[in-house]
């Protein structure tokens, strides 16, 4: 249940509050790894990093496998529509469990789950009895752990770090995963080809070994406690009802869905202009991949240097991104196209961080679960839905008008909920220079009217 409208989070919004710069904290600079000086946040970033890499291998190996077991890419499709379906089916149901159990011990039960689960599918491989419905079931079962670990392991982070290095923590977790997505892959290839890809599930599961000791080497004293909320019933239309009634919340949950739904297509946009547009085969298709995670990374990096985080920097951050995805469907060469991959990867992360950071630190603790599930809900659950759909386009009218019709939904959906975002605030748009440099930025309309001369 919830103790109020965030107070415990977020300070109650007044006449003069900018929700384009909602942030209680005061604007500053941070060390890029600060978080990594708590010692529970150290430990858990620790497990991560060798559990991201796992999972890495087991998406590669997965797909693999499925593909030589089936010859059919609509297979591997099916299979990648099975881990996401528990998440769009129950991922609400999630967020209001995680509410109201405690965080480490769910933690140790769904990651102990997902190791479970590579290891049967380890044996299965390694035994010469597996079938695709096997993959089916495994990829199904990882998505229902899935549905409690991702908002229990989202929400965990304040409570491992606490308020103030929240953005910093956020930034450094996506920092490790896409560190993992450099790794993991090229290990997963190294492994398939010399020992089969039954090994690779087999060192997934082992990898959650060191997740599970770090969480039982933390110290619960240490831990930022959060009230839990109770058992009760309606605790899911409440937490829809949170949401809805607050404009920083649902705008940008709105804009995630949008831009993960239709821009963020990746697999779909990248193998087309590797295939159709460049005639450059799986090499260009991995290299691309490839530079978009050092972009990523290095975006992830920014974020946890920057200490705080804006809706406007989020706001801006998905214009470049749409942006940077129009301009890219117009590369006329394969260098320039890859180069490109590169400010995309940044632009994207900027996006993911911000808006993860923006929802947390503006919700109620006792809240946090539900209004996270319904986030990696919209964000995770969209391709799925998406990815048809821009499939459709990109194979109707070609890559480049399928990478920038993405690139212009994310655009747009970044333009209207900026303006949405303003006029909820009641501000404009102030254009002008400071210290030499154009600045573009919203302020108070009521700044505009005291600055005004007097007739």
């Amino acid at each position: 249940m919830s103790t109020g409208s965030g107070a415990a989070s977020a300070p109650a919004p007044d006449g003069h509050d900018d929700p384009t710069t909602r942030n209680p904290a005061t604007p500053r600079k941070t060390s890029m790894f600060a978080s990594l000086k708590v010692r529970n946040y150290r430990l858990f970033f620790l497990g991560q990093v060798v559990s991201n890499i796992g999972t890495w291998m087991q998406r590669i190996a997965q797909d693999w496998l499925v593909l030589s077991l089936t010859g059919s890419s609509a297979a591997v499709g099916i299979t990648t529509a099975l881990q996401f379906l528990p998440m769009l089916l129950f991922g609400l149901y999630g967020g209001v469990l995680v509410d109201r159990l405690r965080k480490r011990p769910t933690l140790l039960v769904t990651q102990s789950a997902m190791a479970l689960t590579a290891l049967a599918l380890a044996v299965l491989t390694l035994s010469g009895h597996v079938q695709v419905w096997h993959v089916y079931v495994a990829a199904f079962a990882m998505g229902l752990a899935t549905v409690m670990d991702n908002p229990a392991r989202q929400s965990f982070v304040s409570e491992l770090v606490g308020r103030d290095q929240l953005q910093n923590a956020v930034s450094l977790n996506s920092a490790n995963f896409q560190s993992a997505r450099l790794v993991g892959p090229a290990v997963a290839g190294l492994m398939i080809t010399g020992v089969g890809t039954g090994w690779a599930f087999l060192a997934n599961g082992l990898s959650f070994v060191a997740p599970l000791s770090c969480l039982l080497l933390m110290r619960a004293r240490e831990l930022h406690t959060v009230q839990r909320a109770p058992r009760g019933k309606g605790q899911l239309r409440e937490g829809l009802h949170y949401v809805a009634g607050r404009p920083e919340l649902i705008w940008t949950i709105v804009l995630v869905g949008f831009i993960g739904t239709f821009g963020f297509n990746f697999p779909v946009f990248l193998s087309a202009f590797a295939d159709d547009v460049f005639d450059a085969g799986a090499g260009a298709y991995s290299l691309f991949n490839t530079l978009m995670a050092v972009g990523s990374l290095a975006g992830a990096l920014l974020a946890a240097r920057r200490g705080t985080s804006r809706l406007r920097v989020l706001i801006a951050a998905a214009l470049g991104f749409g942006a940077l995805e129009i301009v890219s469907a117009t590369a006329p060469a394969l260098w320039l196209f890859a180069l490109l991959m590169v400010p995309i990867g940044v632009f994207s992360m900027t996006v993911n961080v911000t808006a993860n950071t923006s929802i947390q630190m503006s919700t109620d603790p006792a809240m946090r679960g539900r209004v996270m599930a319904l986030y990696m809900m919209v964000f995770l659950g969209g391709s799925p839905i998406g990815a048809p759909v821009v499939g459709w386009v990109t194979d109707t009218y070609g890559a480049r008008v399928g990478f920038a019709a993405g690139g212009a939904v994310a655009a747009g959906a970044a333009l209207v909920v900026g303006l949405v975002l303003a006029r909820v605030g009641n501000l404009r748009l102030s254009v002008g220079w400071h210290r030499g440099h154009p600045q573009v930025r919203f302020v108070p309309r009521e700044r505009r009217e005291a600055l005004a001369p007097a007739a």
